[in-house]
């Protein structure tokens, strides 16, 4: 029988040990709190510091994402200060509320990123832009991830335990656990945490060493670049090393191939082959590639084969999940037309264990349904001309949101890392090609095209951040229902909060001209849809070539979306990747001992689960000093020595640096026992 919420529940605060393995054959999973008991999960508390985080968040990382063009992951500080604020208020069965904090919180990145991404094109395009279109198309994308990735919920989180890394999932739960039982396992997350942090903030805030570090550091190296157009790079953030870790070596290492085959082979490639042309070559292109960097040609070039591969690889997943999708509508058809036949189906809750209980699906079909309605009524009222137009933006909206959510989701489960600014450049160009078939071109297309892109771009970011949180309730028991109600009002306070921020932002610095902040994505967006509007050249032989890239591999079992994702993401970022899962292989095979090197292999999980919460929550704070240095002025941007952090010698210190984290991580989880 089920205890009431307000009792005291003792239950065992670790995770099980099969929490990260594929289950055998006949083998549950039993997470930390019981699903035959009930807890304390939506309670005034914990829905008012989700609400709290939420906003919070929303305008840290709006600025963060605007300014520098990076988004920091709100889930894993949200979780930090949920265990701190519950741990404080000495709250009793905290667990279950920490969770519904963190899942509403955690709202805030993902609206941001979508927001962020397209709404400041319009300011860039010298559009009309209002708070009402920013608000709306926030709200509203973000309605419609959280509604079309719930059928699939079952499938990522349950039928695939095991099979996926979900690294930020990962991390962001052991924080959760760490904060519940305390102990040694606390201790080693902390400490992480602490040393993650500062290693980070260091390189971010002093310059006492490049953060990305380049074998043109060396005059080899130099040369190489110049001549060849052939550069290795890595960011020495204790942060990636401790995703790569969670991710392992499997995923990581198809990962970094596909950054290798950009880098090593196609860049190199197209240099040898365009160094001799005399007029630019290529969709938006005004630069000779004979006075390009390989870093110009990857931005040129190569991301759009990336881009291709990501589509494919959308397409491959759709195709591979359409007996899930089919599962999804014939369910819906099931509740909607024969409503008794469908009682014992998962996402009914009848007779089902609490942790697998959704939202009816008779309610996610009439709320997808009302959502369609609302959205035609805000592309016909507020973005395009007339009535046809309004509906051909729905279809592109609907179909393009419900193909790429699982996409989001699966990038999210292998890498911790949405590709949302490609499938929005995607959804760009496809929603401008439909725009200009209906006639609708100049001005008002460009805006329609980028409130289109906007819906789809927050719709497809929320998916896959909600991916997370719904791991994460797994692996600890929560209400799954309760997590998908109360995630819409984590999006709704969220996108009413990152509009304000933007026009704030705008006011006070705007995003163009010497002083304008940089929103990277948004201006990139705004180059793309600029010529599409006048009917110049796409690069669809690019996105062609990522296909069948991402087909051959498909054939060859290898995954087509981590190895275009590696294609598509800067190398940087994928080489530590490789560093992290040779660390977590290392630590697991080095003992005869099956259980000494799954317990070195869980010590390693905490060092890097702290490596990622550090480096977030110092990200934060950087973030935050650099917005009040921004305001009065105290001198903070002067503590960031640029010249040494990107001379030979900082890069030097930088790869010495990362090797002495790498030796740490390696050490500590070798101090493991049984």
């Amino acid at each position: 029988m089920a205890q009431s919420e307000g009792q005291s529940i003792q239950e065992s605060t670790t995770l099980p040990e099969n929490a990260f393995k594929e289950l055998k054959d006949g083998e549950d999973y039993r997470p930390i709190m019981s699903p035959d008991k009930s807890y304390p999960e939506v309670t005034p508390w914990s829905a008012g510091w989700g609400l709290v985080m939420a906003v919070l968040f929303s305008a840290a990382a709006a600025y963060s994402g605007l300014k520098i063009g990076q988004v920091f992951e709100a889930a894993i500080p949200i979780a930090i200060l949920a265990v701190g604020v519950t741990g404080l208020a000495k709250k009793p069965n905290g667990l279950g509320q920490n969770v519904i904090i963190q899942s509403i919180g955690s709202a805030s990145g993902a609206v941001v990123a979508g927001a962020i991404f397209t709404i400041p094109a319009l300011y860039i395009l010298d559009l009309p832009a209002s708070y009402f279109h920013m608000f709306i198309a926030s709200a509203f994308g973000g309605f419609i991830g959280i509604l079309f990735l719930i059928p699939f919920r079952k499938y990522f989180v349950k039928d695939m335990h095991g099979k996926l890394p979900f690294p930020e999932a990962t991390a962001t739960t052991e924080i959760l656990v760490a904060g519940e039982s305390g102990g040694k396992s606390a201790k080693v997350l902390v400490l992480s945490a602490l040393i993650g942090g500062a290693f980070d903030f260091t390189f971010s805030a002093f310059g006492l060493w490049s953060e990305v570090i380049t074998t043109r550091m060396f005059a080899w190296g130099q040369a190489l670049s110049d001549k060849f157009k052939m550069v290795m790079k890595l960011d020495v953030s204790a942060m990636i090393l401790g995703l790569g870790y969670i991710i392992g070596l499997k995923y990581s290492t198809i990962i970094a191939a596909g950054s290798f085959l950009s880098w090593f082979v196609l860049i190199p490639l197209v240099h040898e082959i365009g160094q001799h042309l005399t007029v630019p070559i290529g969709a938006g292109v005004t630069q000779l590639i004979s006075q390009m960097s390989p870093d110009d040609i990857f931005q040129n070039y190569v991301r759009q084969i990336g881009i291709g591969g990501i589509a494919m690889a959308g397409v491959i997943g759709i195709i591979r999940s359409s007996k899930i999708i089919a599962g999804a509508f014939s369910l819906a058809y099931r509740e909607i037309v024969k409503p008794g036949s469908g009682a014992k189906l998962p996402q009914n809750g009848e007779g089902l264990a609490r942790t697998q209980t959704d939202i009816r699906m008779l309610w996610i079909v009439t709320l997808i349904l009302l959502m369609g309605i609302a959205v035609f009524a805000f592309f016909a009222i507020g973005v395009v001309p007339s009535l046809g137009q309004a509906l051909a933006a729905l279809l592109v909206v609907v179909i393009i949101s419900f193909l790429f959510t699982t996409v989001a989701a699966n990038a999210i489960a292998i890498v911790g890392t949405n590709p949302v600014s490609g499938m929005t450049l995607m959804t760009l160009i496809l929603s401008s090609l439909v725009l200009v078939k209906i006639g609708l071109t100049g001005n008002s297309g460009m805006l329609s095209a980028m409130i289109i892109g906007g819906v789809v771009c927050t719709a497809l970011s929320v998916a896959g951040s909600f991916i997370t949180d719904l791991k994460i309730g797994y692996w600890l028991g929560s209400t799954p229902r309760k997590q998908e109600t109360w995630k819409f009002l984590g999006v709704l306070v969220s996108a009413a909060t990152v509009g304000g921020v933007i026009l704030v932002l705008n006011k006070a610095y705007g995003f163009t001209g010497e002083n304008g902040l940089a929103a990277p994505q948004a201006n990139a967006m705004a180059a793309v849809i600029k010529p599409l509007m006048s009917n110049a050249p796409t690069p669809w032989m690019l996105y062609i070539v990522g296909a069948v890239i991402a087909l051959l591999l498909s054939f060859l079992n290898v995954s087509p979306l981590a190895f275009a994702l590696g294609m598509y993401i800067p190398l940087e970022l994928n080489t530590p990747l490789v560093v992290g899962g040779a660390i977590a292989w290392f630590v697991s095979t080095r003992s005869k001992s099956a259980k000494l090197n799954e317990a070195r292999l869980h010590r390693g999980t905490l060092i890097a689960s702290g490596f990622i919460a550090g480096g977030a929550l110092l990200g934060v704070a950087n973030a935050f000093l650099k917005f009040l240095n921004q305001q009065w002025n105290f001198g903070y941007s002067g503590w960031f020595d640029a010249r040494w952090a990107g001379s030979a010698n900082g890069e030097l210190t930088g790869l010495i640096m990362f090797c002495l984290l790498c030796v740490y991580a390696l050490w500590d989880s070798m101090r493991a026992k049984v």
